[in-house]
């Protein structure tokens, strides 16, 4: 599972690359997979490419907007979670995942998204990304809601954590 996983981080790693994308983290070390976060000076790039071509001015919030490659293993699955400064935009890249939100702590229905696949959640909206039975790639862009405060990894509200986090 290592070398899989060291093998997609460096072919997506590799396509941001040949894409021109400034790659400002890498992390590979989430229990669940790992992301890349992309210069938020390239987010209308971002989502010309991985949002066929949706127009940044009309996701944002506060102003800012900060662009990012999710990559989450098989049978893996990122935290029941919300935050306080952010709404997101997530677009399957690759590989079926599945995606459960809901408005309260209550986990909804889980949905199957294809590649090509959106999906927005508003702040504060509980969510999860799941890694079905390959690896998942999904494009994301945080918007951010609070000018003064922007939100950052800390602003993670975890509901319930596969990992103990």
């Amino acid at each position: 599972m290592a070398d899989q996983k060291k093998e997609i981080f460096d072919g997506v790693a590799q396509r941001l690359k040949i894409e021109g994308f400034n790659v400002v983290n890498r992390d590979e070390t989430r229990p669940w997979g790992g992301f890349f976060v992309i210069d938020e000076d390239q987010a209308q790039q971002f989502a010309n490419i991985y949002f066929e071509g949706l127009n940044v001015e009309d996701l944002r919030i506060s102003g800012k907007l900060s662009p990012k490659i999710l990559i989450v293993a098989p049978n893996a699955r990122l935290s029941w979670q919300y935050h306080h400064r952010r709404a997101e935009v997530w677009r399957v890249v690759n590989g079926t995942v599945g995606v459960i939100t809901s408005e309260t702590d209550e986990e909804g229905a889980l949905q199957k998204l294809a590649p090509g696949a959106s999906i927005k959640l508003k702040q504060g909206e509980r969510h999860r990304l799941i890694g079905l039975d390959d690896w998942g790639i999904v494009s994301e862009i945080w918007q951010h809601t609070d000018l003064d405060k922007p939100s950052d990894e800390s602003d993670i509200v975890r509901v319930q954590d596969d990992f103990g986090r």
